[in-house]
């Protein structure tokens, strides 16, 4: 058996939509006891109300703290920007606090890159209408583009297999830390 659960949220835009989520099992039976609870005929929960409680129940407080450290401490070293990015929004739910605006999480995002791309996104975070995902796509495009330039500079030393119309690395995509040359990837 399982519940649809229908709550409001805010959205990045601050403004609010309604969404639905399926419980099953134990998450079910919880919430009916939490719905139960609430006063009949009260509003939607809004999605803060909902997520606090069934952390609090579902995740002990010493797991979510470390969480909340890691995510403090979070640094790309030798992942990618999008491996970087997919633990940073992983991570980021323990943190809510730490992240309340859009501007903190492109500060805290940028604030973790590595050396090859954190000088070019730091400039790109004061424009104004930067905002977290357009952050992480000009990350990614920074270190697509430098990575190729390094290993062109390399291949200029040594022999570089050629792929289709002339380009190295079969036709433009390398897999160098398993990136991509070309188009970013798209972003949750």
């Amino acid at each position: 058996m399982h519940k649809t659960l229908w709550v409001m949220r805010a959205t990045e835009t601050e403004g609010v939509d309604m969404a639905a989520y399926r419980l099953k099992g134990v998450a079910y039976s919880w919430f009916e006891l939490w719905e139960d609870s609430r006063e009949e005929g009260s509003p939607p929960a809004r999605w803060c109300e909902f997520a606090d409680t069934f952390m609090d129940h579902f995740l002990p407080s010493v797991t979510r703290a470390a969480r909340a450290t890691e995510f403090e401490n979070i640094k790309q070293g030798s992942k990618s920007v999008w491996e970087y990015h997919m633990e940073f929004a992983r991570l980021s739910k323990y943190a809510i606090l730490m992240v309340p605006t859009i501007d903190a999480r492109v500060r805290q995002f940028v604030h973790g890159l590595s050396p090859l791309v954190i000088n070019e996104a730091t400039i790109a975070s004061l424009n104004s209408d930067m905002n977290y995902g357009k952050m992480v796509a000009f990350s990614q495009g920074t270190e697509n583009r430098k990575l190729k330039n390094i290993m062109e500079r390399e291949g200029t030393c040594k022999a570089r297999p050629v792929g289709n119309f002339g380009e190295p690395f079969g036709g433009g995509r390398s897999t160098f830390r398993g990136g991509s040359i070309g188009p970013s990837q798209p972003f949750a």
